[in-house]
């Protein structure tokens, strides 16, 4: 399942290539979905926003309309030009949305709905979920009382629990673990509260880092060696332990699957 970074970065894909924008075509293998298309058609409404939401895809329309999509293991939003030859199979296809600009095409995604008016305050998922640790009202405070109630688990996989805390996957859990020195076999009744907010602040920086611009597609929470200036170097170039340079912005790279798969316990050393 995709890291909550990964769904923040393809919803900014998404934005930045159909927001504003005039859907020109809607296309569906859910029958559900379907059905609101038929009633009320995608084809005229404006893409007013794409956003995330812990590990949950948010495209707004105009008319009170939210399609929610959720990846889990193996679905991916691909962007394409008009015309443009897909890189996965159409028996794959779950959702198109197209503009005059852009196809987003949703591939194997296994949960989406359309959600209306005040539906999505009342969704249970998104209720349920606890604070994101990438939105911009996220309070350590919130978080840390949600950890209490779980006292019994332990920290790796309370961490995991998007009930408590939302964003964290497998990959940021072990990392942040580590950089924070604590066992993950540790309950969270056996943690104090400054060893919980250090656990949330360093997920929440090491997230946010490599959410910036210019950020790289593999999550980087080591920047090299520091003999002398902080850096590595080779040939008189910076070096740190980097993952491949993140593709062209607005292209195709709105595919957490794709983006997942490049997050391997062992980083390359790259200038």
């Amino acid at each position: 399942m995709p890291e909550g970074d990964t769904l923040f970065q393809a919803a900014g894909t998404l934005q930045r290539a159909l927001g504003g924008g005039m859907v020109t075509r809607f296309e569906s293998v859910f029958p559900a979905l379907n059905r609101i298309d038929e009633d009320a058609p995608l084809a005229g409404r404006l893409v007013e926003s794409v956003t995330a939401a812990g590990k949950h895809l948010l495209m707004r329309f105009t008319g009170q309309l939210v399609l929610r999509t959720h990846m889990r293991m193996s679905g991916s939003w691909h962007i394409y030009l008009p015309g443009e030859p897909w890189q996965r199979p159409a028996r794959d296809m779950r959702i198109v949305v197209a503009t005059g600009s852009f196809v987003a095409v949703a591939f194997n995604v296994q949960v989406a709905e359309f959600l209306q008016g005040k539906q999505l305050e009342r969704q249970p998922e998104l209720r349920a979920m606890g604070p994101d640790l990438l939105g911009p009202s996220f309070a350590p405070p919130a978080a840390i009382a949600r950890l209490r109630s779980e006292g019994g688990a332990t920290i790796e996989s309370a961490l995991l629990n998007q009930r408590v805390v939302a964003g964290i996957g497998n990959v940021y859990r072990s990392e942040v673990l580590f950089t924070c020195g604590v066992n993950p076999f540790r309950l969270v009744s056996a943690l104090d509260d400054a060893t919980l907010t250090s656990l949330l602040e360093t997920a929440r920086r090491l997230m946010k880092a490599n959410t910036a611009p210019g950020s790289l597609a593999g999550i980087v929470t080591y920047t090299g060696f520091a003999p002398h200036d902080g850096t590595l170097e080779r040939g008189g170039a910076p070096v740190g332990l980097r993952a491949r340079q993140r593709p062209v912005p607005h292209v195709r790279d709105a595919d957490p699957e794709r983006e997942d798969r490049s997050r391997c316990a062992e980083y390359v050393l790259v200038s």
